[in-house]
């Protein structure tokens, strides 16, 4: 028994009746009715050194940058149509056209409004996850009567309860929405955060680490989705890699702040390292509570009571919606307060096509993640003071920040996520067997610079977060697909936070021995990642051209299929 036809497939039909009896040429027709398309982006097939100077030369800031899309055909638009629920639907107008000077200054408009805001929030999220690093050069593991075991376990305690809150903190999210849930959730982490102060030993710094995780899980997969709402495809990669820059400035920062803190150490007869967790909670806890009124719920929704105007204009949030939607339409398939069922879990779990992303995520940066964790430890044991070793951090920070935004606008330059990202791979390798050779009598400055440019890696993960999010290709999938990525990394920084331990100290022969192999296993991986979804791809290409155009159209409109899982669906790699 055949079952009923969905509105998309009755529209479709209607649509395909009406171009019959008409007989109307549907682009000639469309040339009637709208000022005509802009120029197409430059194409991919283009050299490297075309697309950098196509880069180079700038569009006209008064032709119209409205960009082709299935909007553009009165078939395909009604197959992609946006539902009356999405929440932007007020907005959608396929005849819409705009010019490069109105889209970049609201690119603009959404940098400063949007993405800002939500690099202040990821800076909050770093001090209070990584302010542990400060703690250790002054004592911290003394203090408590700790060892580096110990210090090894609340690592894995605080990533393991990352991990466990990564699908539930989505799923919340994604209930009541993430402007509602991010801020809560930074509210109720900068409360544990600032009650480190009063730590007392071993149970206790096991049981803060475990909140800290298990409320900043989420955090980063719920933001993801959210600046999705605002960029396209291609502008978000590198959005994420100065959305992680904002980390980066926060180990500079608080490499600079911490010097300043770390010197309370004794007054009222406390450690320095109780103060830089109780000042750091308190400005975060700040930073929670304005994201409350910082966060609007989506382009169309900036209007409050404390903000009656809104941030956008009509005209800007038409811009706004209609290129998103003309970059990726899947965008509308589910509004912004709609929740996730467990069918749509399931269905996202078992998508085998996003499997070599998750595995990715646990191996991709575990050469580079023991030297990074154990780095304020190994200057504090080369003999460095407190402000000698939080200061040395920083050439490390901003040779990381540097290389990480390079390898974001090549990712998008040369149009390859794999290339852009194995490049952590090679450049970890070399620098892994020199730390390998290293003796106790190798010079403490010659160590330093190693691990300086160990530890100062093109981080890739930002690109492929973008990456899993591209390739999902739908919002029910992209919200699990980034928890499920995410966790998926916070596992492989459980391996990170057990490969260097006591018995294997000061050099860690046996633990740099294992980083070297898992990063020649890595440039493997990534290689197999490319020829799977080049061959995914090429298949799919074979059958979509035996098709007619009627075949095609008839699939557009009668399809059940999702996501990635439609033939008119390329994935990225």
């Amino acid at each position: 028994m055949s079952a009923l036809p969905t509105v998309k497939q009755r529209a479709f039909t209607e649509s395909i009746k009406e171009k019959d009896d008409a007989a109307v040429d549907i682009q000639s027709l469309h040339s009637k009715e709208s000022p005509p398309l802009g120029v197409p982006k430059e194409p991919r097939t283009l050299g490297l050194w075309s697309r950098i100077r196509q880069r180079r030369d700038r569009h006209d800031l008064d032709g119209i940058a409205t960009q082709p899309s299935v909007f553009d055909d009165s078939v395909t638009l009604e197959v992609y149509r946006p539902p009356a629920a999405y929440e932007n639907a007020h907005r959608f107008d396929p005849g819409a056209r705009w010019t490069w000077r109105e889209e970049w200054a609201v690119l603009r408009k959404i940098d400063l409004r949007i993405m800002l805001w939500t690099c202040v929030m990821y800076y909050s999220l770093d001090m209070d996850r990584h302010n542990i690093s400060q703690a250790n050069s002054d004592n911290f593991l003394e203090d408590l009567h700790l060892t580096t075991d110990d210090y090894n376990l609340g690592n894995t305690l605080y990533r393991l309860s990352f991990l466990i809150a990564e699908l539930p903190s989505q799923l919340v999210s994604k209930r009541v929405g993430p402007d509602v849930w991010i801020p809560t959730q930074m509210t109720l982490w900068s409360i544990v955060a600032l009650c480190q102060f009063w730590l007392s030993g071993r149970k206790s710094f096991l049981a803060t680490r475990f909140l800290l995780g298990f409320l900043q899980g989420g955090f980063i997969p719920d933001v993801v989705l959210y600046l999705s709402y605002f960029y396209t495809k291609t502008e978000l990669p590198i959005r994420l890699a100065f959305f992680w820059v904002s980390s980066y400035v926060d180990n500079i920062v608080s490499a600079f702040l911490a010097t300043g803190i770390l010197r309370l150490r004794g007054i009222n007869g406390q450690a320095g390292w109780r103060y830089l967790f109780l000042i750091e909670g308190v400005m975060t806890l700040a930073v929670g509570i304005a994201s409350y009124f910082l966060m609007p719920p989506g382009p169309t929704q900036t209007k409050a009571w404390f903000r009656p105007n809104g941030w956008f204009t009509e005209r800007e949030e038409v811009i706004m919606v209609n290129r998103v939607l003309r970059d990726d339409p899947s965008k509308s398939d589910m509004h912004n307060r709609q929740g996730l069922n467990f069918r749509m879990i399931f269905e996202a779990l078992r998508d085998w096509r996003m499997w070599p992303l998750y595995i990715l995520g646990v191996t991709h940066q575990i050469p580079t993640g023991p030297p990074q964790n154990y780095l304020t430890l190994s200057l504090r044991n080369l003999g460095f003071t407190t402000t000698q070793t939080n200061l040395l951090t920083i050439p490390s920070t901003v040779l990381g920040m540097i290389t990480m935004v390079l390898a974001a606008y090549l990712s998008e330059l040369i149009d390859s996520r794999v290339i852009a990202t194995v490049l952590l791979q090679f450049w970890a390798l070399p620098l892994l067997v020199a730390l390998y050779t290293f003796t106790e009598q190798t010079s403490q400055w010659v160590y330093y610079v190693v691990v300086t440019l160990i530890t100062g890696y093109p981080y890739v993960h930002p690109i492929q977060v973008a990456w899993t999010s591209r390739n999902s290709h739908s919002v029910r999938m992209r919200t699990v697909s980034a928890s499920i990525y995410n966790m998926f990394v916070q596992a492989g920084a459980i391996i990170i936070a057990n490969i260097y331990r006591t018995d294997d100290k000061p050099l860690y022969k046996n633990g740099n021995r294992d980083l070297i192999a898992i990063c020649c296993m890595n440039i493997a991986l990534y290689s197999g990642t490319y020829l799977f979804y080049r061959s995914l791809n090429r298949r799919r290409d074979r059958i979509w051209n035996s098709w007619s155009e009627q075949e095609q159209q008839d699939y557009l409109g009668k399809t059940e299929d999702t996501g990635n899982e439609r033939m008119d669906f390329r994935f990225a790699y």
